[in-house]
């Protein structure tokens, strides 16, 4: 099983694919690198890529301590200096997009281009960190069994969930969400929650910038996604239809033709 060693913790990673760019996937809270299957596999013709699992997930390291965003952009950095990545395109999720954001801010060095996706450049919004923390402690208390609902609600949109042909989809990723360390799962929420806002500074980010988000998406919803692309100078916006948090999975053929799209874009550029 292929990792990076960073911070006291291994990252693990896979790797696919040969070409002259590499495409770094990072994943979303509660996740990991395999919701990024579908793109894997598109973009694996024509790239290397790389998709690696965050600390408290998947199977990379569990951490025995606080940490902040700060630690997971520094996790990021080391992924792809050690994979010898850089510069590299970014695909980030939710909190992948998060660390982009922060990548390109502190190492623009590390990075060709940046596809932001069903993220936010805000801070969590304070009636939803109280919603969280509540979360957080029926977690402790319960365990994720009771809390399964309302994660798929913001996992997924409405027309996924009501649609039977996602139901095996969603069901697979709601045991693998189910199956989550409680006290992993509440140790990275809060690193992420707490984050403050990068809307001024990436005023200043110049790599290509893609930003996408699925319509549906209540976690992080449109409106945050077109505070990104009128921050980052020349960024494009393209919403994603019948798509909630994991657009991944939920449209993954518009997601692999936007991928794919821009990606051509940059290398003619």
């Amino acid at each position: 099983m292929p990792t990076v060693s960073h911070d006291g913790l291994d990252l693990h990673y896979v790797e696919r694919g040969t070409g002259d760019e590499t495409v770094v996937f990072s994943h979303s809270y509660l996740a990991d690198h395999r919701h990024f299957e579908p793109q894997l596999a598109a973009l694996s013709e024509r790239y290397r890529v790389v998709a690696y699992d965050h600390r408290d997930h998947g199977q990379s390291g569990h951490a025995t301590g606080r940490y902040t965003l700060d630690t997971l952009v520094d996790d990021a950095a080391a992924v792809i200096r050690q994979t010898g990545s850089g510069p590299c395109h970014w695909v980030g999720l939710s909190t992948g997009g998060f660390v982009g954001m922060r990548l390109a801010i502190r190492h623009p060095e590390l990075l060709r281009s940046l596809v932001l996706m069903d993220t936010s450049a805000e801070p969590e919004p304070v009636k939803a960190r109280i919603r969280y923390e509540g979360m957080f402690a029926v977690l402790r208390l319960a365990g994720i069994t009771p809390l399964l609902s309302a994660t798929r609600a913001l996992m997924f949109g409405r027309s996924t969930l009501a649609d039977p042909a996602h139901a095996e989809m969603v069901q697979t990723w709601t045991e693998r969400i189910a199956a989550g360390d409680p006290r992993a799962i509440i140790r990275f929420g809060r690193a992420i929650f707490e984050r403050t806002s990068v809307v001024e500074p990436l005023r200043s980010v110049s790599v290509p910038t893609l930003v996408l988000v699925g319509a549906e998406d209540r976690a992080t919803p449109p409106r945050r996604a077109r505070t990104i692309a009128q921050s980052i100078p020349g960024a494009r916006l393209q919403i994603i239809e019948r798509a909630g948090h994991l657009s991944t999975l939920e449209q993954p053929r518009a997601v692999e033709a936007a991928l794919s799209a821009f990606l051509a874009g940059v290398g003619s550029a």
